[in-house]
């Protein structure tokens, strides 16, 4: 499978868990696209330097077009790049906010690690608790102004 192919499952893998799996509908809504347009900002910015100094180089046999000069640069826009950066890095880009996103909010709507249980004590937060230390005790509670748990 080529990158070109990859990038295609990556963005169709994105939307079909977003819409029809996850069903938490980021990409129906207008300030998910207004974050996504300043990460694709930043990767574009990324990309650009990082292709466009030739510090990253591709296989002209693994992505769309990639005739790049030997002695040169590589075209800011058309064969296959958009700001230097190859489609498929955009593409994948895309696929890998997406589903982050998508992950995120879903777990975070049934409640994955709500309430933090390790680390240090967070003061004012109801219901907030450490774990029992090695011997199994009962930690003291972590604001001497919230009741002690049962």
């Amino acid at each position: 499978m080529s990158y070109t192919a990859l990038g295609a499952v990556a963005i169709i893998t994105a939307i079909v868990a977003d819409l029809w799996v996850f069903r938490t509908r980021l990409l129906t809504r207008r300030v998910f696209w207004v974050s996504y347009a300043i990460i694709v900002f930043f990767q574009l910015l990324t990309n650009g330097v990082l292709t466009g100094f030739r510090i990253v180089r591709y296989d002209g046999a693994a992505i769309i077009g990639s005739t790049t000069p030997a002695d040169g640069p590589p075209p800011m826009f058309g064969d296959g790049r958009a700001l230097y950066a190859p489609i498929e890095d955009l593409m994948f880009g895309f696929g890998l906010v997406v589903l982050t996103l998508v992950l995120w909010v879903w777990w975070g709507r049934r409640g994955v690690q709500r309430l933090p249980y390790s680390g240090p004590p967070i003061r004012g937060f109801p219901g907030a608790r450490r774990l029992p230390d090695a011997t199994g005790s009962e930690p003291p509670p972590v604001d001497p102004g919230l009741p002690p748990r049962r």
